[in-house]
């Protein structure tokens, strides 16, 4: 018998999220015809139930279960080691398929012979279009983003990280090259993944797909948007159920991907905003959910306090 040669290895990371891989996985068998593909799910150690109860549902999915949560980016480090595929697509748990997506991709891809990191157009659950791409943080977005000046200044690629996804919107053009993409779907040549030696394992949750995308640039290829295609992704799906965990996160990460890239001088400087923004927004989320009597405001306020004292200890 002729071996299976696979062209896609897909390579999902979960934590609890059972109902929502479990609709993923539907659509991507639904939705994916004409090319050779595996499904790699990597299971943080959920504690919402037997993730064998979800695989065992499918053919042919390899499960990695590990034995604590080991991070968005770890997980996915390991689902590659396995991964017999010429093609790595890193998804997350929480979309869901209506096209071919990963066949229009995966014929780009063949057609080309430079390296690319590829990643399709989000949809929020009413097919609007969700924001999909952005800028690399620099000392000023950063500052923006902070100080609410990417509200006021909308249109300015300087201040707003999300310009570059106003931008993608009007271009006329299919394939955009852009800076950075968001880590829902991203499609590249398992060689360029091991090249880059994956994700950086410092970061636990959050902007190691920047991160990434900040490497493959630098050191292999181009960062396309790629807008023929598009999926759901409903975003947040871990997240949103443990707040602490994403408001902690968010914290972490951003300092690390500063403290990484930026500038001695730079880091200071925006890490200096960053706790200043999060000093801003306490009170401004506690009023309103006093005012209002929203108790998730109330936790928000309560969550974005706890943040003043959350300070990377160890890697960068």
């Amino acid at each position: 018998m002729i071996p299976r040669v696979i062209d896609v290895s897909v390579i999902i990371v979960n934590y609890n999220s059972f109902k929502l891989l479990k609709a993923c996985l539907e659509s991507i068998i639904h939705h994916s015809q004409g090319f050779e593909f595996e499904i790699i799910v990597v299971d943080n150690n959920s504690t919402d139930g037997d993730i064998e109860l979800i695989t065992n549902e499918f053919e042919n999915i390899k499960l990695i279960k590990n034995e604590k949560n080991e991070g968005f980016a770890k997980a996915n480090n390991r689902g590659s080691e396995i991964a017999e595929g010429k093609y790595l697509l890193l998804l997350n748990n929480d979309v869901e398929f209506f096209q071919n997506s990963i066949k229009d991709i995966f014929d780009f891809m063949e057609k080309r012979e430079c390296e690319q990191l590829v990643g399709c157009k989000l949809l929020n659950k009413d097919y609007s279009i969700q924001t999909s791409v952005h800028s690399f943080p620099t000392l000023l977005n950063v500052v923006g983003a902070n100080f609410f000046l990417y509200k006021i200044f909308p249109n300015s690629p300087l201040v707003n990280k999300n310009y570059l996804m106003k931008k993608a919107i009007k271009d006329p053009t299919n394939t955009i090259e852009v800076e950075a993409l968001f880590g829902a779907f991203l499609f590249l040549l398992k060689k360029s993944f091991i090249d880059l030696d994956g994700f950086d394992e410092n970061f636990h949750f959050y902007h190691e797909d920047t991160d990434f995308c900040f490497r493959f640039k630098k050191k292999l290829g181009s960062v396309i948007y790629f807008k023929s295609t598009a999926i759901i992704h409903y975003g947040g799906g871990t997240s949103q159920k443990y707040l602490w965990f994403h408001y902690k996160n968010r914290t972490l990460s951003i300092l690390k991907y500063m403290k990484k890239h930026f500038s001695t001088g730079s880091f200071l400087l925006a890490a200096f905003s960053h706790y200043l923004g999060l000093l801003l927004r306490f009170p401004i989320n506690l009023l309103i959910g006093l005012m209002t009597l929203d108790k998730e405001m109330i936790l928000k306020a309560f969550y974005l306090f706890r943040c003043l004292f959350v300070i990377p200890t160890k890697n960068y």
